[in-house]
């Protein structure tokens, strides 16, 4: 349950006193996580598109670093959002105090249609990640990217630039060594275009993206296509789809795609779906699939799963999770023989909503 706050705001000058009401809304969620990864790729806290093949083990951790908090500012025509979360940082160890640093999710003004800060890319359809215990869901075949941009929006349109960024590398040195992307010419921003449709059956949102990418003078310009959406269909079942195409990288797949590899802009492939099932008013499973495919790297990644979520209460859930996560990437002569790999995991959790 969301806790409500009024407050107002003085502007002091003299000879006069201003006052200006705005409402403020705290909400988030605690998350409790115990997670068993038991296989050859190095354990993750939540399956990304990256990974390592390492040798197998068994691994068990107990993890509260998921919770996070937001505060949503409506002041006449303005709207603000601010979500803080504990997701990668490093900053503690389980050997004293298991500490994790807060880090910025979002923090974005809105006004008139236009979004002004860090949120969500204009490419992601955040209504169709699927519920799940592993952070994400399949993130290895999704668009999951947050980052400043400008936005302007419509209806049914909408008009993004976006920070740029080269994730990738160059051709290797005469010893082999990989020698990653400068972005000291990354000056034009992402340009972004979406357009949205929605009824009672659901919403599906189409996305291109254009890029120009510079690395070392090198004057790429990419491109790619996307798609989301978030069907119902029997009941209060749904089924969630995202599919990307092109020169995405770094938009797409959580690190399983780069914007360059080896000097060449990549083109991968990526796509997941959900279907979620409710077996009664308080109880439902979600079964997903994501991959991810690149042509240039050749990497295959995909990750699979099934859970069970039950509301104890309005604000409680409980849930549990199994599904594997995979690396099969072709050996080529660019990359060299690579290892293969498979993890198989177990995830309980436990999150009560504010």
């Amino acid at each position: 349950m969301k806790k409500y706050l009024s407050c107002a705001l003085i502007c002091l000058s003299f000879p006069a006193i201003t006052a200006h009401a705005t409402n403020i809304e705290v909400g988030g969620f605690l998350k409790a996580n115990a997670r068993y990864v038991d296989g050859n790729i190095a354990f993750q806290d939540s399956w990304s598109g990256g990974g390592q093949v390492v040798q197998a083990a068994k691994r068990t951790q107990f993890s509260a670093q998921e919770s996070r908090f937001n505060v949503k500012l409506n002041h006449e025509q303005i709207f603000g959002f601010a979500e803080i979360d504990f997701v990668g940082s490093h900053q503690g160890n389980p050997i004293i105090s298991n500490s994790y640093a807060p880090r910025l999710r979002h923090a974005f003004i809105q006004y008139q249609g236009i979004t002004a800060g860090q949120t969500w890319s204009t490419l992601v359809n955040t209504s169709s990640f699927a519920e799940t215990a592993d952070l994400g869901g399949p993130l290895v075949g999704q668009a999951m990217v947050r980052q400043a941009q400008f936005r302007f929006s419509t209806a049914h349109w909408q008009f993004a630039l976006e920070n740029p960024y080269t994730y990738g590398t160059f051709s290797p040195d005469n010893q082999g060594q990989t020698q990653w992307i400068d972005t000291s010419n990354d000056y034009l921003p992402d340009a972004i275009i979406r357009y949205n449709l929605e009824g009672d059956w659901g919403n599906v949102s189409l996305s291109s993206l254009i890029r120009y990418l510079d690395p070392d003078g090198s004057q790429q310009w990419g491109g790619g296509l996307s798609m989301g959406a978030k069907l119902f269909t029997y009941a209060r079942d749904d089924l969630r789809l995202q599919l990307h195409y092109g020169n995405l990288g770094r938009y797409v797949g959580t690190d399983a795609a780069k914007d360059i590899f080896n000097g060449e802009i990549e083109t991968s492939l990526s796509g997941m779906f959900a279907y979620r099932h409710f077996w009664t008013e308080h109880s439902r499973s979600t079964l997903f699939y994501g991959r991810t495919t690149t042509e240039v790297e050749q990497t295959d990644r995909h990750h699979w799963g099934i859970n069970l979520f039950t509301d104890l209460t309005p604000g409680l859930s409980v849930g549990i999770e199994l599904g594997r996560y995979e690396i099969e990437d072709a050996s080529s002569e660019t990359a060299g023989q690579r290892p293969r790999g498979a993890s198989n995991y177990a995830q309980l959790s436990m999150q009560f909503s504010l």
